[in-house]
């Protein structure tokens, strides 16, 4: 409700009195603490040595010495379902994130929009005369709406923060990454040959938006949400950190469990008589898939072991990189004495993944086209692992060892998906615990109480206009002073890509059911039980045993289900999921036409050339024989197709995942004037199945130039990659033939046209001189 006017007014404003209190924003309490968020991606409880891993995170230690550490604390066991409950403190269902972004579906609990009775941490702290900033990866924006012509409702700006600087999808190149700053699309301000990563791109702009609010009002409390592409892949940082960690990981990844497990005991992470769960806990076929397997060490040659080795040590340096990244934020803070009255909290949204499949990958998009990796073609990597020609991704052996003691990895329900690591971080208010350990069980829709109730906020009734549904977690705040408190958290049900869990007052219960697996049939599956308050690593199983437990637990799952718009469940492959048909900014239609000098249009809602006969035709005037440059490009170097002009021919290149780059070039040069240069695709088969097989013609007005034998990526150029662009490229080029941005010049684009009917292109000019004709 407005405050009332408690001013006078009279016919002469002198015999009147001024009121202000109406009109001025929102003031926060005196003495408010700041709050940072601190998400570090796809990072099991096993990798930081802050917790007992191996990989060194020393400003996370300075960070963990102020405040404490959470060993017992729980996620969804995937990206934007997490990302969601820590912004609203509600469960992912009711937040329409039952999968990441890009797999929404037209359900309740699955349509990828928060709702606005879900109100985020943001919209609750900037009513409350907080400054909110959000930087690096959100993941909570549909992607049919992460483009210039969607509503921003569901952007950062649109969620309760006033500034916005990073990427909206799941994942993107960290050395050539899609920006968007508030509610534009922006091209990275320099290169990676000018020293260009983004880890530290997004600290120099957290920084930057934190003081220019505490110049101006330096007693305002800020919320910055920080958000890093690491440690998602790609896994991509600089080769001096990798270097550092050169022969630690040559043990393997069984043996680095082994020495881990009793680094966590040590420090006291996991109860002392913790045991190891399996390497493979379910079999392949039965439960989860081939990909999902992890191959034992001794069972490699030793090509893979150096080859496996070497993507545990890059993922490390990514790690540790942007811990130093972390540390110039944590000094900046410290040297401007608002350290002490800041809560920060940092945590991973999930387990380590396991995307790279058994034997790794040079390209992580292969695992999104369902489509197997090459130790051969992986190998030929091996010098540039972490660089810009590498979209890498360790094998499933090192996620399940970064998850150490617990079972399997992201997107899994079992430990190794939920169990992560967790720091809260209050200086002011934690001297007296600095340092310690705390093992309530606990789960992502606490900490928005929690941080709640340090700052002496309730959460609101109505926000926004909107009646709020109540928040779900409960507060963690009691954990502060008490290392034996009895945990607060009663139940936490968990539902991801098919599998199923049920936390309830120490006992977990466990459907027998791999992640994508496509198997449904989700009534046959067996249910596993475990008494986790004393077996954390999930190895007794009593369902046999303990029937009527069982039964209790499986009762209690379905009733959270009903409760939170679980159902309906989906185990399909990622590909089924990620290539679902949505509805876009307009009308379904078959003829798209897009222009130079506008924005990046992102894959979601560009033309879907999957599986399918397509043409592409383009406009263009050229002015001069050196014309060249990029007429049209969409993806990149690991997948993407682009039309082009060099050395004064015409160029169509379509590079498959990254694999193979199938190139056709004009047999004869291009002329001076007027032009319409046309590429068709005719679909002739599939081999293997989704995967389009045909022929490709290139011509220049209606006459062939070129053709040849293509085929086409079963599933997207890239699960958050580059999208569709005219006259230059992106970001990294999808040819080898030219350097990014190799903006078209000599020359006008008028305009291209894609077409996806099956049709053959239509000459538009000369249809219309036709029907003038017979008018």
């Amino acid at each position: 409700m407005p405050m009332p006017f408690k001013g006078t007014i009279n016919v002469d404003v002198r015999d009147s009195k001024a009121d202000w209190a109406p009109y001025l924003p929102p003031q926060a309490k005196d003495g408010s603490p700041n709050v940072l968020y601190i998400i570090v991606d796809d990072t099991g409880i096993a990798a930081w040595d802050v917790f007992g891993g191996a990989i060194e995170m020393p400003n996370l230690k300075r960070v963990a010495a102020k405040g404490l550490r959470y060993s017992n604390w729980h996620t969804t066991a995937l990206c934007s379902p997490s990302r969601s409950c820590m912004l609203t403190g509600r469960n992912a269902h009711m937040n329409g994130m039952a999968c990441i972004t890009e797999g929404a579906n037209g359900f309740p609990g699955n349509s990828a929009v928060v709702p606005m009775e879900c109100g985020t941490l943001a919209e609750m702290l900037v009513e409350n005369g907080y400054n909110t900033y959000c930087i690096g990866k959100w993941h909570l924006t549909p992607e049919t709406e992460s483009h210039m012509a969607a509503s921003r409702r569901t952007w950062p700006t649109g969620r309760g923060f006033e500034r916005y600087y990073g990427f909206l999808g799941g994942e993107t190149n960290q050395w050539y990454p899609d920006l968007v700053q508030d509610n534009q699309i922006v091209e990275q301000p320099y290169t990676p040959e000018e020293g260009y990563h983004l880890s530290k791109d997004l600290v120099d702009k957290a920084i930057a938006y934190i003081r220019d609010g505490q110049q101006v009002a330096p007693e305002k409390p800020w919320f910055t949400y920080l958000s890093f592409g690491a440690n998602h892949a790609p896994h991509h940082g600089p080769r001096e950190w990798a270097d550092r960690y050169k022969g630690k990981f040559d043990m393997g990844y069984e043996k680095y469990r082994v020495q881990t497990l009793e680094r966590m005991k040590k420090a006291g992470m996991v109860p002392k008589d913790t045991q190891l769960s399996p390497i493979n806990p379910w079999p392949a076929g039965e439960v989860i898939s081939e990909g999902d397997l992890v191959r034992p060490w001794d069972s490699l040659n030793d090509q893979e072991k150096k080859l496996f080795a070497r993507m545990a040590e890059v993922y490390a340096g990514f790690s540790s990189h942007c811990d130093h990244e972390i540390g110039r934020l944590i000094d900046y803070l410290e040297q401007s004495g608002q350290l002490d009255n800041t809560i920060v909290i940092v945590w991973s949204d999930n387990g380590a993944s396991g995307e790279g499949g058994p034997n790794g990958s040079v390209n992580e998009n292969k695992f999104f086209n369902s489509y197997p990796d090459s130790l051969e073609e992986n190998m030929k990597y091996f010098d540039e692992l972490g660089g810009p020609s590498t979209y890498n991704h360790y094998p499933t052996g090192w996620a399940v060892a970064f998850n150490t003691p617990y079972k399997m990895f992201k997107r899994y329900s079992l430990e190794g998906g939920l169990a992560d690591p967790l720091i809260i971080s209050w200086p002011r208010e934690m001297k007296k615990v600095a340092g310690q350990i705390r093992d309530q069980y606990h789960h992502a829709i606490d900490i928005v109480p929690t941080v709640l109730e340090c700052c002496g906020i309730e959460q609101p009734a109505v926000l926004k206009g909107y009646t709020q549904i109540p928040i779900q977690g409960v507060s963690m705040a009691y954990t502060f002073d008490d290392p034996n408190a009895k945990t607060t958290r009663e139940t936490q049900y968990y539902a991801m890509l098919g599998t199923r869990a049920i936390y309830h007052d120490g006992w977990k219960a466990v459907a027998r059911h791999g992640a994508l697996s496509g198997k449904g049939n989700f009534m046959q599956d067996k249910w596993e039980l475990y008494n986790i308050a004393k077996d954390r690593t999930e190895l007794n199983d009593l369902a046999e045993t303990n029937r009527d437990k069982l039964m209790e637990m499986v009762a209690i799952w379905f009733a959270e289900a009903g409760r939170n718009n679980v159902l309906p469940l989906d185990d399909r492959s990622a590909r089924e999921i990620l290539g679902i048909e949505r509805p876009g900014a307009s009308k379904p239609r078959t003829s798209f036409t897009f222009y130079p000098g506008t924005t990046e249009v992102p894959e979601g809602v560009a033309p879907n050339i999957r599986n399918k006969s397509f043409s592409i035709a383009a406009e263009v005037t050229i002015d001069t024989p050196e014309a060249s440059g990029v007429i049209m490009a969409q993806g990149a170097r690991f997948g993407g197709h682009a039309l082009f002009i060099k050395d004064g021919k015409l160029h169509y290149s379509y590079n498959f995942l990254g694999i193979e780059e199938q190139h056709v070039e004009s047999s004869t040069k291009v002329t001076k004037g007027k032009h319409t240069f046309t590429v068709e695709f005719e679909k002739t088969g599939e081999n293997p199945k989704f995967v389009a097989n045909g022929s490709v013609r290139l011509a220049i007005d209606d006459k062939p130039v070129a053709e040849g034998k293509m085929k086409t990526q079963p599933g997207k150029f890239a699960l958050a990659g580059e999208g569709l662009v005219v006259g230059r490229e992106s970001a990294d080029a999808v040819s080898k033939l030219y350097k990014p941005p190799f903006r078209f010049t000599g020359g006008t684009i008028k305009q291209v046209t894609i077409n996806i009917s099956g049709a053959h292109v239509i000459d538009e000019e000369k249809e219309a001189v036709g029907m003038l004709a017979r008018d």
